[in-house]
């Protein structure tokens, strides 16, 4: 008994000594696996393009701008590399630089518009296999090469991906303005039953800062096999970009097959019932009328008790926010919209949901998933139009707008 007692007594001792081997050996032997930044390309932002041979991928990596209070914060260069594969095309960039790329703060994916033509999973699929990668990073197709937009200078930030990163901010979001997927939504939706999905569309367009601006300064720097300078850089002249997208591409079976423009954009995030701080404009006696979108509910279902029905239902409330022409003073402190304004309103809403039904309709792409819904409601409906479903569907749009009391 008396060495079972003494045994417990030096238990904590002799944990203690273990514990602090193992710390001190985990300390010196493996940084606790902390990631060596001399040797690492933190990569913030990819772009694929289709090549004869397979694919050229450009990587936007993060670089310290300077350890100075001048120079402080985070620039970009641009490494290139091309391959069969996507994995093919990272080991070029491996090889090229000596640096170790980490996918784990990739945040943005880009796809090249003639790239996005053809089904782009198999660009797609080394960053879903990775483990390391986010499935919450954002995919967008942009207009052009995914080269060019992602080594452009940005008008705004140090970095032409955190400029576009911005533009999917949860602010424009609620405005309506944009739409976001997500690498996670979007596989869902290409693996799924509807085997559709969508992509916000990026363009990018010229902002003159003059030349001795200092905004974006040191971004996209060209590095080992990266992009060339603009021809109006050689010049002298500082030619930067602003980014923008408020289209969105549209995807069948991983092809991009339409795209919408900002008013069937704008209506699909009404049915998302994302909006909560959007504008739209009305008309009132032939003169515009901007509203302010205050409450927003969405709803997208199908009716398959005959033939099937798609019901797209958008409740919101408005009130009036701005007049394209002088007012009286008693209407300035008004923000009740008369009926004529919300006549023109609902109206015009419901073109936006009939243009938008119509381009789904005619490019064969499931946006609101209806072979899902059909295939978790009814698998017998589903077997019978699973492949007619876009085209034999009616269409009925329930719109309800309340106006500010």
């Amino acid at each position: 008994m008396k060495k079972f007692e003494k045994f417990l007594k030096t238990v904590p001792m002799k944990l203690y000594i273990i514990f602090s081997a193992i710390f001190v050996f985990t300390f010196f032997s493996n940084d606790f696996g902390l990631v060596d930044i001399q040797k690492t390309a933190i990569i913030l932002a990819a772009g694929i393009d289709r090549t004869d041979e397979g694919f050229h991928l450009t990587a936007q990596i993060a670089v310290p701008k300077g350890s100075d209070r001048n120079s402080c914060g985070t620039a970009s260069i641009n490494i290139e590399g091309d391959g069969k594969t996507v994995s093919d095309c990272v080991t070029q960039i491996y090889s090229k630089t000596g640096w170790v790329p980490k996918l784990i703060f990739c945040n943005l994916i880009l796809i090249g518009e003639e790239t996005a033509k053809e089904d782009v999973f198999d660009g797609l699929d080394f960053f879903l296999r990775n483990e390391y990668m986010q499935d919450s990073c954002t995919v967008a197709v942009c207009e052009g090469t995914a080269k060019d937009m992602l080594t452009s200078t940005s008008a705004l930030d140090d970095t032409s991906s955190q400029s576009i990163e911005k533009i999917f901010s949860d602010a424009t979001q609620k405005s309506g303005t944009n739409v976001k997927n997500t690498l996670k939504d979007f596989s869902i939706g290409y693996y799924g039953r509807s085997k559709s999905s969508y992509m916000p569309f990026v363009r990018a367009f010229e902002q003159d800062c003059g030349a001795d601006s200092g905004g974006g300064e040191g971004s996209s720097a060209s590095g080992s096999g990266g992009g060339s300078q603009s021809a109006s850089d050689n010049k002298g002249e500082t030619q930067k970009k602003i980014y923008f997208a408020n289209e969105t591409a549209l995807f069948s079976e991983g092809k991009m097959v339409a795209l919408l423009g900002p008013e069937e954009t704008f209506a699909y995030s009404l049915l998302q019932g994302k909006v909560f701080a959007g504008t739209m404009t009305a008309e009132e006696d032939g003169q515009p009328v901007t509203l302010s979108i205050l409450s927003n509910e969405g709803k997208i279902s199908l009716n398959t008790k005959n033939k099937p029905k798609v019901i797209l239902s958008i409740k919101t409330k408005l009130r009036l926010y701005n007049r394209g022409v002088p007012a009286p003073i008693d209407d300035v402190s008004k923000g009740e919209i008369s009926e004529k304004v919300k006549e023109s309103a609902q109206e015009r809403l419901t073109q936006y949901c009939n243009r938008l039904w119509e381009i789904c309709k005619s490019s064969g792409c499931d946006l609101f998933q209806l072979n899902r819904d059909l295939y978790r409601t009814s698998p017998k409906k589903y077997a019978e139009w699973k492949d007619t479903i876009l085209s034999v569907a009616d269409l009925e749009i329930k719109l309800k707008i309340e106006k500010i009391n």
